[in-house]
C-alpha cells in the first residue's frame, strides 16, 4: 500500500493507522499548493480530487476519503481492535464519530483556509468550533478513547483536528478532558512515528 498525505494535514489520520496497524507501507508526500508529489508526479493524474489523503491499495486500486481509508485498513487486522467488527453496534458509534468529526468538526475550519474569510467569520468559526469540540469532550469525560478503553481510528482523526486548534486560536480550556485525551494519544508509539515521518514537532 502507499499513502499520499501532506504533513499535518487530515491525511495525519490515515498515517497514523497505518503505523498502529504494523502492516507494510509506502508514503509519499504531496504538496498541496503545486499539486505535485516528492517523486515530481502531478498528482491529479493519482488523484483527481487534488486533495489528501489517497491510498493506493495492493491492488492498484485507488481509495480516497479518510473515514473509509481508515476503516479499510482497520479491516485488514481486526487484531488490532482499531474498528469495531462490522454490523456491530459498536462499529455504527464508531461511524457515528468519524461522521461527526468529518462534517462537524473538519469541515469547520474551512473558513480559516479562505484568504477571503473576515475576522468576524474567522472568529464566528472559532466559537462554532469550540462548542463542537465540547460535545467531544464531555463525551470523553470518564473515558481513555471515544469508544471506551480501546483506540480506534476515530480517535487518530480527532487528534489531528485538536493539534490544528493551536494553529487558530480555538480555546477547549473548558473541557480538560480534551487536554488529558490530548496528551494521551501523542503518546502513542504510532503519533510519535507520524510527527517524525511527517517532520513535525
Amino acid at each position: 500500500m502507499k499513502l499520499y498525505y501532506s504533513p499535518g494535514a487530515c491525511s495525519f489520520s490515515p498515517h497514523v493507522v497505518l503505523h498502529e496497524s504494523g502492516l507494510p507501507f509506502e508514503s509519499e508526500r504531496v504538496d498541496l499548493k503545486a499539486k505535485k508529489t516528492a517523486s515530481g508526479i502531478d498528482y491529479n493524474t493519482i488523484n483527481p480530487k487534488s486533495y489528501v489523503p489517497a491510498l493506493v491499495m495492493n491492488n492498484g486500486e485507488l481509495l480516497t476519503e479518510g473515514p473509509a481509508i481508515v476503516q479499510y485498513i482497520a479491516d485488514l487486522v481486526p487484531e488490532k481492535k482499531l474498528a469495531p467488527p462490522a454490523g456491530t453496534l459498536e462499529r455504527y458509534r464508531l461511524q457515528e464519530w468519524l461522521n461527526y468529526i468529518s462534517s462537524e468538526i473538519h469541515k469547520g475550519f474551512g473558513s480559516f483556509f479562505n484568504p477571503l474569510a473576515s475576522e468576524e467569520m474567522k472568529s464566528a468559526t472559532r466559537s462554532r468550533l469550540a462548542k463542537r469540540f465540547g460535545f467531544a469532550g464531555n463525551a470523553l469525560e470518564g473515558r481513555d478513547y471515544l469508544l471506551g478503553d480501546t483506540f480506534t481510528v476515530a480517535d487518530a482523526y480527532l487528534f489531528i483536528m485538536l493539534r490544528w486548534t493551536r494553529f487558530y486560536g480555538i480555546d477547549l480550556s473548558p473541557w480538560p478532558a480534551l487536554g488529558a485525551y490530548f496528551d494521551r494519544v501523542a503518546a502513542r508509539p504510532a503519533v510519535i512515528a507520524t510527527l517524525k515521518a511527517e517532520g513535525l514537532p
